[in-house]
């Protein structure tokens, strides 16, 4: 019975970026369930289907108000993107070790060799153009370089006396090893002196083994340095909801969506994370205090860290010999999350503004160029601190003019109707929200503040959707009077109205063909009007999941080995305690000790009340299990390398007492898959296993 049990391993996904990001097949290449109801009869419209809708009219004649009202005037961003560009690479894939397309410099070509036709908001429909350019750049002759467009983020080489300092190193091994390809290819091969991770999202750090041999970190030939609370935060920020996290994904980041034009455009920082191998190489040097000064090998860096901005550890650097300032993800060429729709404890917009104002006092008072982890860089003082000050005000004013109006009596359910940035803030490229939104972060603010409630009491102890919704459709007089009139708030472009009385409809009734593929049109229309890619890809994610159900083909692979060992052992038992299925634990209790002779450690674990608890340091005098196995042979447990079995008939585990407490437990614990049902009627099988 033990070769079985394993209750540490984690839920298939990859910790990544402000994220978890499984691994993924492209969209061209899943396998999307077609319904098989598309060719009934119904009393709509024909044009209600299963099928992609063009612009309406009205979506049209939307964005060309947009296109009236905003600084399309200033292009400086296009100069400034194509600035430097010194080497493109001559294949047009990266690909795996097993021939598998990790990256495609040319999915997005449909965006320059076709106009724009509607379906994508103008200002997004830039931010996308702009994000098209790859290859090696120079930032500062001699000095500065980066590899843009080969991931989400970018590689940033810096010229030392013998070699280079590399800051950020992308997703995965392959695209990091066929960046630092380019590089070679264009200055010869040099040693890598430094890699800097800046801050704990694993666009920046995944694709580590790709550009240094992880011998050379724990000799010290290499410094590997991060800021400080970055090993933490890198793997524990989203394993508790890593499930939930990687399903609010596929929304999120349109990871089903195709790559076209009523498709995946962009993703505001980069146009998308790659598909390779994610790994991790613990840093041998982390800075610690708030303003750090090293040298490495000729070159002068100044640490700024930035706690609590767009990641929980995070840092920025200055190079003053050269009046260089590198903003991390802290600055970017587009406003960020405070909520992150994929899930993520709510950041703190005044802090990121008031460490966006140290930086510009600090530096940019005299930075003559300025790079980051993402999008481009900008030259010149002036601009420099134009910049800086349009992003530090946009979230400033986002964390202020959010509580004025809260204090005024603006609920967390009325802000995002209620809240806009100044007019002169939406008149600059550096303030408006690709990533973020408005409307997400307008609410996000509340939510830090004052939590979810608006202080409503029938909104304190709600009903379920599916409880309350077969009252509304019966009070609106039933589903043919709904499909009525939301068919009429459709042809009048009344959008949000439509998508409220359908989304009611398909909770009552979830098997409703006519409902979900009306819903999906209103979605879609609601899609193409959005700026930002959060907002865009989850719209048309949910309307491509109500006409053709939940895509399979998307799985994710395990948690990476570097991961794992990374991870303490007390996070692992926190996860498996959120595993533990209270009902089937009912009436058990047990008390086992845990001792890790290699790295001293030791828990005792107590099941009680159907609650699974854990405390480090201490032992129990009488437990019901004691184990003693070495962390490094626990590792090969957790990974689905080895069993306990096998590890007693090594002599790797000591095991003492009632043996099948491993097997009672391990009967216990839920095994959380991502293809849950998000929107009702489109699952097909059962979205948990136990």
């Amino acid at each position: 019975m033990l070769k079985k049990f394993c209750p540490f391993i984690l839920a298939p996904l990859i910790i990544n970026s402000f994220l978890i990001i499984p691994s993924f097949a492209y969209p061209e290449t899943l396998n999307i369930k077609k319904n098989k109801s598309t060719n009934k009869k119904t009393s709509q419209p024909p044009k209600f289907n299963n099928q992609t809708k063009p612009p309406s009219n009205f979506t049209i004649n939307y964005q060309e108000q947009q296109k009236l009202i905003l600084p399309f005037n200033d292009k400086r961003d296009f100069e400034e993107s194509m600035k430097g560009l010194l080497i493109k690479p001559s294949e047009r894939f990266i690909k795996g070790d097993n021939g598998n397309i990790i990256w495609d410099f040319h999915f997005y070509d449909f965006l320059k060799t076709s106009a724009n036709t509607g379906s994508i908001h103008p200002s997004l429909y830039r931010q996308a153009i702009l994000n098209m350019e790859y290859g090696l750049f120079e930032v500062m002759p001699n000095k500065i370089y980066q590899v843009r467009g080969y991931d989400l983020a970018n590689l940033t080489a810096i010229r030392t006396q013998n070699g280079w300092i590399l800051i950020d190193v992308l997703t995965s091994k392959e695209t990091a090893q066929a960046a630092i390809n380019l590089l070679n290819h264009y200055f010869g091969v040099l040693p890598i002196k430094a890699v800097i991770y800046s801050h704990s999202h694993s666009d920046h750090f995944g694709g580590v083994h790709g550009v240094i041999n992880e011998n050379d970190a724990k000799n010290g030939s290499v410094k590997v340095i991060a800021p400080k609370g970055f090993m933490e935060a890198a793997v524990s920020e989203n394993v508790y909801a890593g499930t939930v996290m990687n399903r609010r994904l596929f929304y999120q980041y349109g990871l089903y969506l195709p790559r076209n034009e009523r498709g995946h455009v962009d993703q505001a920082i980069g146009k998308m994370t790659s598909a390779g191998t994610v790994g991790l190489i613990a840093p041998n040097y982390i800075v610690t205090n708030d303003f750090e000064t090293m040298t490495i090998d000729g070159v002068k860096l100044e640490f700024q860290n930035t706690p609590g901005t767009e990641a929980p550890a995070e840092m920025n650097i200055y190079f003053p010999e050269w009046k260089a300032f590198w903003a991390a993800e802290n600055i970017t060429s587009t406003v960020h999350n405070i909520y992150t729709l994929r899930g993520a404890l709510v950041r703190d917009a005044l802090s990121w503004s008031k460490h966006i104002n140290e930086s510009l006092y600090k530096y940019g008072k005299q930075a003559e160029v300025m790079f980051a982890s993402h999008n481009w860089p900008k030259w010149g003082n002036a601009r420099i601190q134009e910049f800086m000050r349009a992003q530090r005000d946009v979230y400033a004013n986002l964390n202020n003019g959010v509580l004025n109006l809260a204090n005024k009596g603006v609920t967390i359910n009325q802000i995002q109707n209620e809240y806009k940035p100044p007019k002169s803030l939406q008149n600059q490229w550096a303030a408006r929200s690709y990533h973020g939104s408005v409307a997400h972060n307008s609410r996000a603010v509340i939510n830090r503040y004052l939590g979810y409630w608006d202080a409503n009491p029938t909104t304190l102890l709600p009903l379920s959707p599916k409880d309350s919704a077969p009252l509304y459709v019966e009070m609106m007089g039933g589903s043919e009077k709904i499909i009525l009139k939301a068919n009429q708030l459709f042809n009048e472009g009344k959008y949000f109205y439509a998508a409220e009385i359908l989304n009611k409809l398909i909770y009552a009734q979830p098997q409703n063909i006519e409902a979900k593929y009306l819903l999906a049109d209103v979605f879609e229309q609601i899609g193409y009007q959005q700026e930002s890619t959060s907002l865009r890809n989850s719209f048309l994610a949910a309307s491509l999941e109500l006409r053709t159900g939940i895509p399979s083909g998307g799985k994710g692979k395990s948690t990476s080995t570097d991961m794992i060992a990374a991870m303490p052992t007390e996070l692992w038992f926190d996860y498996m305690a959120i595993r533990l299925n209270s009902a089937k634990a009912e009436g058990k209790n047990y008390i086992i000790n845990l001792t890790t002779p290699d790295n001293n450690e030791k828990f005792v674990l107590e099941l009680s009340n159907s609650s699974l608890t854990n405390i480090k340091g201490f032992l129990a005098d009488n437990p019901h299990l004691a184990m003693t196995i070495n962390r490094a042979d626990l590792e090969d447990v957790i990974t689905g390398k080895s069993t306990f079995e096998a590890k007693i008939k090594e002599g790797k585990l000591i095991v003492t007492g009632d043996k099948e407490i491993l097997a009672q437990i391990d009967s216990m614990l839920d095994k959380f898959e991502a293809n849950f049902e998000i929107l009702p009627g489109t699952a097909s099988k059962p979205n948990l296993k136990s």
